[in-house]
């Protein structure tokens, strides 16, 4: 009995860790970006799906939004379309833009809600386009100076969480596709889905946002040093914003953004690590880094 017991306390002393950190997410939404080497990556999709499915039984509401990168440049090979970016966005053309559509609300988002759905009923999908859920514009990025046509990539005008919060209400986990519809001309448009996610938790006033990416975090000084900066506040990262690498751009901005308007934590996490999404929320260390609105502690439960 003895051994039993020696055996099992590492889990109580890991579940104890964890009641802090329960008790402050409880009832609280938590936006989670889905992307990087998460998305590609079988055993990282298993435990991704896994976590997700964990906080939603501990109470806590997550709303996971994903993008589609790798394969979204995969099909447009197959299909003999260029990939190009600019100003770290893709050129979409309306061609290429039938081709985003399909691979994120047709693949990326299917595979993901099975995953989610091998736990039970839970999750179900939707596209920004989906109850209005986010209208876009066109968006013309400036670059040295001029503003440049990249085609059909949109920039966010408007949230409606209706169909979200309906669905959180109902024990549901809703899975995004950052695609979007256009009020000026009705076009579909496709979205930063970093930019999308911190949209979204901003107007569904989560506790937290998650982005995950194939980096530890925030490093310090890269590529001098590999420390991560483990929290820092909104005014600190807007000052570290013009020296980062441009695919850190839209996943810090869009940080950024959701501490500056009610978010109150947003994390940037490696999803190169398994259930980083729970150690991140469930311990005292976290991993990753951690931005929070100014003049706030946060971070501690």
């Amino acid at each position: 009995m003895s051994t039993r017991k020696h055996t099992a306390l590492p889990k109580a002393q890991t579940l104890i860790e964890a009641l802090p950190w329960l008790t402050r997410h409880h009832g609280k939404t938590v936006v989670i970006k889905f992307g990087g080497n998460a998305m590609v990556d079988e055993e990282l999709k298993a435990a991704f799906a896994q976590d997700v499915v964990f906080l939603r039984h501990a109470g806590i509401k997550p709303v996971v939004v994903h993008g589609g990168g790798p394969q979204i440049s995969a099909q447009l090979d197959k299909h003999g379309l260029v990939s190009e970016f600019k100003a770290g966005l893709r050129v979409t053309t309306p061609e290429a833009m039938d081709v985003v559509r399909m691979v994120l609300a047709g693949q990326v988002q299917r595979e993901l809600v099975g995953l989610l759905n091998q736990h039970g009923p839970l999750a179900i999908g939707l596209t920004g386009e989906d109850a209005h859920t986010i209208t876009a514009t066109k968006h013309r990025p400036t670059i040295d100076g001029e503003l440049v046509d990249i085609g059909r990539v949109g920039e966010i005008t408007e949230i409606d969480t209706g169909a979200i919060r309906a669905l959180l209400n109902d024990g549901r986990i809703p899975v995004i596709s950052s695609i979007a519809r256009s009020a000026d001309d009705g076009h579909v448009y496709n979205v930063n889905a970093d930019t999308a996610a911190a949209a979204l938790a901003a107007a569904l006033g989560a506790e937290t946002l998650m982005v995950l990416t194939d980096v530890e975090g925030l490093y310090e000084d890269w590529p001098n040093s590999d420390e991560v900066i483990s929290r820092l506040t909104a005014t600190e990262l807007e000052k570290l914003l013009p020296e980062l690498s441009s695919g850190m751009v839209p996943k810090m901005e869009g940080c950024l953004y959701a501490v500056r308007n009610g978010v109150n934590t947003a994390r940037v996490i490696d999803g190169r690590v398994h259930h980083s999404i729970l150690l991140e929320i469930f311990t005292d260390e976290g991993i990753g880094t951690m931005v929070v609105p100014d003049g706030t502690e946060g971070g501690t439960p």
